[in-house]
């Protein structure tokens, strides 16, 4: 049996296990005071006249529009149609609008039940405007929003409002009905009467039931029209007379409720609606009980109360049921604040969880009984309950068929945890609170052991858009104890108190809270209890301290990073985490950034964010008094005067740390992170430890509290309102900004104050506004941004505009989709799987597999020969796309291609495996469908086939195979071809090829151009940028630690120019770049060349989003049509891009170049033509930016108009001819030597212009020679010209 002990609300165990478990609960409830009337000056929003009705395609697109600009706070749906057809559309309006969240009353209003009663449906739109537009400006609609789950149904019977006439004041019954004829709010079931009313009859009011029955609802209201009163259950009663009152078990909660809405109604509350067909009618407090006024059997209000959770009222707004459209802003005014007033009663009473010992399994259905009053609700699917009363004091009852009870409150286990103890721990929790927890590594320490953290939230595994993460750390310093013990008692804590304890519910539900108790495993093992003196243990087992290991702003850290530092700076990076605490051991005081300085001495070392950082130390250190006082450690000799002002300090005043964990943090991240020391003692013995938690546990949870400070909100694109990745929020006056989330979201921690916020992204115009920060809590701000040319056409380069048809509109959605939050995740959770084992094919089976998928999937395959190889095996090429051997040059072309060394197969099977996954998906995933239509893929699974023949399986460094059957290293041979590489030189001369991605091993990192030793290279940041993609969706290559034998140590990013791995001339992807016009990328599957067949399958997991991203990004950057003014295209078109790299124009005039994100030049050039330019935006988010450059034919001589150079000429001319005459006449009277020796000299004059002719032809081509080279020149590159 659960009891409650004294006025608390946590609940004890009885020593009984009974079959049924009730709990009882005494309960002094006290009124709730609303908060007052919001202003009339932040009621409407802009643009609302007020003064029309919505029809129903009217009303669809208004709440289409609103939902789509106010994702954040709202969600529509349909709960079903009516009989026409028409949706029954409910806007869903709360903080967390997609997710059920325990801890939330859900309220519904449901208006238009009546068709011809429409001042309800009117209404109730402009509510949902008030509450969406109102949200992060009107602390009250912030408090509605932010505590209450909110449904609003504008109409119920949209068949019946469309038969209705504005102006008819008394109704119209085939209106008032619903397209079969029947009255909705008479077809419901009724305790009194057998109604039964089938579905095909009334399939709205099926659909409300079957809403309701769904939803645990606490309160509701039904709006109608025809008078000005509150009516409340019972709707009629068993003798169906009138004027019998018909007095429900909640009888006076329910008088209460309908005196809320009509003492905030100006008429309503007079009692005297005056209405023309009954003026003498009246109503006392403006109320009335619904059977005393007129029985109404098969009435919705008394189906929600006995049916489902729900106390339910009907309002009457107004005397004429369908008022002109002028009199709707005084109806608006009317009952603007009852409707709000109304809504917040929600919260009366009592509420609570009800759940199962052990598990901690929520209790659904478990029935809450109030002494004294016949009528029970029962809990939602959190166990989460909400019983509407009165003040006064109540005996409340849970009953639980087969439920056993819980204990809930401190902490059960203080001792020391070893490593096997502690992920016991971990685990046991995560087993016994699967529904708010979630174990997780990430990463091993130097001993393997794993760096275990445990989510808690109450949608673990998920990041909610809008809530913030939060982190601890503790065991940095591994002989540094207190901090893993606490947040191991903070984890039991939280867990065992979720449900029952408001605070750490309300923690849970609004955090996403991340606990790693141990960040060096290996250093606690050798620590020893008791030792302080000692330092055995601080340090990881490589003896490097992890606390001076990280990058630093001030000094450079030679000291190799460690796998423990590596795994947490990839861990923060990966996470929007907001705040986070480092728990330390050997002081008492919370210290905070930055924690050294340029000099390297002690001295105040500010942060731009310093005065939040303040904040957030004396947050923590108050609630902890004896480091509030500030004398840490006084019996500790060596400090006996130590003193630090409200127990906080910074950092580098203390002492200088370089290398700390707590400013790389705020410097690299969106992270605001503080060191908090514990004790003075940094091993204290296992029976002190009770005592750090009762000195630590309300810092502990208020510290978590901070993450709810300062500002917040979503920045999304103003054309299709969604989230913008890496949007930057730069507050003016402090030099430190924040970036959005995947999913647009965003946190910056501020102390209370007037701000200056500019948002700013790539592609986007920056908007900037003021903001209040409260004393406490958070303010909600929203940013629109406008994409820079965004109206829907695209810029060309000499002004004219070319249309983007809604297709090529729905694409770039869809790429964008693919490209920010879980959009690749998803996709991958969507396809279907092979369900073969892979495992490694000869060439024979290798052909058969390539054959098989043509004869399986000719509609989207070719299989070409490209060439043998030396041993006369076929160099395979295969083509997956809609329109296979058709040319598209519309479209962009990508190339895979692996088994360049026959010794490294892996690459080898991915590609294999990669395309039966496309294949099989083809037609059965949309997204997989779109890609394949949009894209031309070409995949070449073995060059060298011959030396894979040779290649043993389990060889990781043998070179046998690598090398073709000549003896020919193939990536060093793209100069002096081999068989095999003629025939890929002829592939890639083929032009066209928007990206290569080759596949290889010996490591796990990607590497782009060039092999060859040349400085600079020309596009750099393009070439890693699509290096670094790939290896952002790999697991573990991103994070720079290949952990291969004889590896070149961290690899930033896990990318490394080719180079600089292996220098070498002759490579494809160098050939690929410099003739094919095409980047390639080079990527290293795994440390052994070639592993044995049953690690292929975890290589497949492991590639298998990286090679799904090369498709998603090979249809980014710029792309476009070259045509001259009449329209033709115009092949050949030279693109130069930021004034190097070149790509040429293809048949159609199209082109198509990847691009780094940011600003890019253009430049067009054709002979003929005037040079045109034009700049770029790219995002990496985004499909490519489709321009139309237009050329006009170039009228200019020597760079001078036509007609001046003409006129010039002539003008010459007439000059040289007078002259000539004259010279004609002198030299005539000369001598027969003397002409002939003028002849000869000008014989030798003719020969030398030729020379000059030929010189100049020479030049021109020569300049259209440089295509996408690097400026300098080579030995090779003299090679490759003799070649060709």
């Amino acid at each position: 049996m659960w009891r409650q002990k004294g006025d608390t609300s946590r609940l004890w165990a009885s020593p009984a296990l009974l079959l049924a478990a009730a709990l009882c609960i005494v309960v002094v409830l006290v009124p709730v005071v609303s908060p007052g009337p919001v202003s009339p000056a932040a009621t409407e929003e802009p643009g609302e006249t007020y003064s029309k009705y919505y029809s129903f395609v009217e009303l669809s697109r208004i709440l289409k529009s609103l939902a789509q600009k106010y994702p954040h706070i709202s969600n529509l749906s349909s709960i079903g149609r009516s009989v026409q057809g028409r949706e029954l559309w409910v806007m869903r309006i709360s903080s967390e609008p997609a997710a059920q969240v325990p801890g939330k009353p859900k309220f519904k209003y449901v208006g238009n039940m009546h068709g011809d009663e429409t001042v309800s449906r009117q209404v109730l739109v402009y509510l949902i405007e008030h509450l969406l537009t109102g949200y992060g400006e009107d602390p009250r609609v912030n408090e509605l929003i932010n505590s209450t789950d909110i449904y609003i149904m504008p109409s119920m019977n949209p068949d019946g409002f469309e038969r209705a006439v504005e102006g008819d004041c008394d109704g119209d019954d085939k209106a008032r009905s619903n397209a079969k004829d029947v009255d909705l709010n008479r077809s419901f079931p009724d305790q009194f009467s057998d109604i039964n009313v089938s579905e095909d009859e009334a399939p709205e009011k099926t659909a409300v039931m079957k809403w309701i029955l769904e939803n645990k609802f606490v309160l509701s209201g039904n709006l109608h029209g025809g008078t000005v009163v509150a009516s409340y259950p019972f709707d009629d009663s068993a003798l169906h007379g009138g004027s019998i009152y018909s007095e429900s078990p909640d009888d006076s909660l329910f008088r209460y409720l309908a005196r809320v809405y009509a003492e905030n109604n100006p008429i309503m509350k007079t009692g005297k609606p005056k209405c023309p067909l009954d003026p003498s009618e009246m109503f006392k407090d403006g109320i009335t009980n619904g059977a005393k006024w007129y029985d109404v059997a098969g009435g919705m209000q008394d189906y929600n109360y006995l049916s489902g959770n729900c106390l339910e009222i009907t309002m009457e707004l107004s005397c004429c049921k369908y008022p002109p459209a002028a009199q709707l802003q005084t109806e608006w005014e009317n009952n603007r604040e009852a409707l709000l007033a109304y809504m917040e009663k929600v919260h009366i009473g009592v509420r609570g969880f009800v759940r199962e010992a052990g598990s901690g399994k929520p209790l659904s259905d478990a029935m809450i009984m109030v002494a004294g009053i016949n009528h029970n609700v029962s809990t939602a699917q959190f166990g989460d309950y909400y019983r509407l009363l009165l003040p006064g004091t109540y005996n409340i009852t849970a009953v639980a068929s087969g439920a056993s009870t819980d204990i809930t409150g401190t902490p059960q286990e203080f001792r020391h945890h070893h490593y096997s103890d502690m992920e016991l721990f971990m685990q046991k929790f995560s087993s016994k609170y699967p529904s708010i927890t979630r174990l997780y590594s990430i990463g091993k320490s130097v001993e393997n052991r794993m760096l275990w953290v445990m989510e808690i939230s109450d949608n673990p595994g998920e990041h909610e858009q809008g809530e913030p993460e939060f982190k601890y750390i503790g065991n940095m310093h591994g002989n540094e104890v207190v901090g893993r013990e606490l947040l191991l008692n903070l984890i039991e804590y939280l867990c065992r108190n979720y449900g029952t304890d408001l605070e750490v519910t309300q923690l849970v539900n609004t955090t996403r809270i991340h606990i790693m108790p141990s960040m060096n495993p290996d250093g606690y093992e050798v620590a020893q209890e008791g030792k302080d003196e000692l330092r055995v243990g601080r340090n990881n087992s490589n003896n490097y301290d992890l606390n001076r290991n990280f990058p630093d702003q001030f000094k450079t850290i030679t000291d190799p990073r460690q796998p423990e530092t590596i795994a947490v700076m990839d861990w923060v990076k990966r996470y929007p985490f907001v705040l986070s605490a480092n728990l330390h051991g050997g002081s008492l005081v919370v210290n905070y950034p930055f924690d050294d300085d340029p000099d390297g001495i002690s001295q105040y070392s500010k942060s731009p964010d310093d005065a939040v950082f303040q904040m957030l130390a004396t947050a923590y250190s108050k609630e902890n008094t004896l480091m509030h006082k500030g004398h840490p450690c006084p019996e500790i000799a060596v400090y006996p005067d130590e003193y630090f002002k409200d127990g906080i300090t910074n950092g580098a005043q203390w002492y200088n740390v370089p290398g700390g964990m707590q400013d790389w943090n705020y410097i690299n991240t969106n992270c605001f992170e503080l060191t908090i020391e514990l004790g003075c003692e940094k091993y204290p013995l296992a029976d002190e430890l009770p005592r750090y938690w009762e000195q630590n546990r309300r810092s502990l949870l208020q510290f978590i509290h901070q993450v709810h400070r300062g500002v917040k909100g979503l920045v999304t694109d103003s054309k299709d309102g969604t989230g913008i990745p890496n949007a930057t929020i730069t507050v003016e006056g402090i030099d430190h900004s924040v970036t959005t989330n995947k999913v647009g979201d965003y946190w910056r921690l501020l102390v209370p104050g007037k701000y200056h916020l500019t948002v700013s992204a790539q592609g986007y115009t920056s908007v900037d506004t003021y903001v209040t920060v409260p004393k406490d809590g958070v303010v909600v701000e929203d940013f629109n941004l406008t994409r820079i040319r965004s109206d829907g056409n695209r810029q060309t380069a000499k002004g004219s505009r070319v249309h983007v048809d809604a297709s090529e509109e729905e694409f770039q959605s869809f790429i964008k989709q693919l490209s920010v939050g879980g959009g690749l995740d998803q996709l991958i959770q969507d396809t279907s799987t092979t369900s073969t084992t892979l495992r490694y094919r000869h060439y024979k089976e290798l052909s058969e597999f390539l054959r098989g998928l043509n004869f399986n999937f000719p509609n989207i395959t070719s299989l070409q020969r490209l060439g043998q190889s030396a041993e006369y095996r076929t160099i395979w090429a295969l083509e997956i796309s809609n329109k296979p051997n058709v040319p598209e040059p519309s479209e962009p072309k990508i190339r895979f291609v692996a088994g360049i060394h026959g010794n490294a197969p892996v690459g080898t099977e991915l590609l294999l495996e990669f395309a039966a996954h496309l294949c099989i998906n083809y037609g059965k995933n949309d997204a997989i469908t779109r890609l394949i239509n949009e894209t031309r893929i070409v995949i070449l699974p073995s060059i060298n086939p011959d030396g894979r023949e040779l290649a043993k399986e389990k060889e990781c460094s043998s070179p046998v195979g690598m090398t073709n059957a000549n003896g020919k290293d193939l990536d060093t041979d793209f100069f002096d071809p081999q068989p095999e590489t003629r025939a890929v030189m002829d592939l890639i001369q083929e032009k066209g090829y928007t990206l290569s991605v080759a596949l290889d091993g010996g490591s796990v990192l990607v590497t782009y151009p060039y092999d060859k030793p040349v400085q600079p290279v020309e596009n750099e940041s393009t070439l890693r940028y699509l290096a670094t993609v790939y290896a952002n969706n790999h697991p573990t290559m991103h994070l720079g630690n290949t952990g291969c034998p004889n590896s070149m140590g961290n690899i930033p990013d896990g990318v490394l120019r080719a180079a600089e791995k292996h220098s070498h001339m002759g490579s494809m992807k160098d050939f690929s770049v410099d003739f094919g016009h095409c980047p390639e990328i080079t990527v290293y599957t795994s440390c052994c060349l070639f592993p044995q067949a049953d690690q292929l399958s975890v290589l497949w997991v492991e590639n298998r989003k990286s090679l799904l991203s090369m498709l998603v990004e090979v249809h980014k950057g710029v792309r476009g049509i070259v045509k001259d003014k009449s329209g033709k295209p115009i092949v050949g078109a030279m693109i130069v891009l930021n004034g190097g790299v070149r790509v040429f124009t293809s048949e159609g005039g199209y082109f198509h170049a990847l691009l780094a994100p940011g600003s890019h030049n253009i430049e067009a050039v054709a002979e003929g033509y005037q040079q045109q330019r034009q700049e770029v935006i790219v995002s990496s988010y985004e499909a490519a930016n489709s321009i139309v450059i237009e050329f006009d034919m170039d009228n200019r001589i020597f760079g001078l108009p036509r007609e001046l150079v003409v006129a010039a000429a002539a003008a010459a001319m007439t000059a040289l001819t007078i002259t000539a005459c004259i010279i004609w006449c002198v030299c005539s009277a000369k001598s027969n030597r003397q002409k002939d020796g003028f002849h000869r000299l000008r014989q030798h004059r003719d020969d030398y212009d030729d020379e000059i002719r030929l010189t100049s032809m020479g030049s021109k081509k020569s300049l259209l020679s440089h295509e996408f080279q690097d400026e300098s020149e080579s030995d090779e590159d003299t090679l490759y010209a003799n070649k060709l």
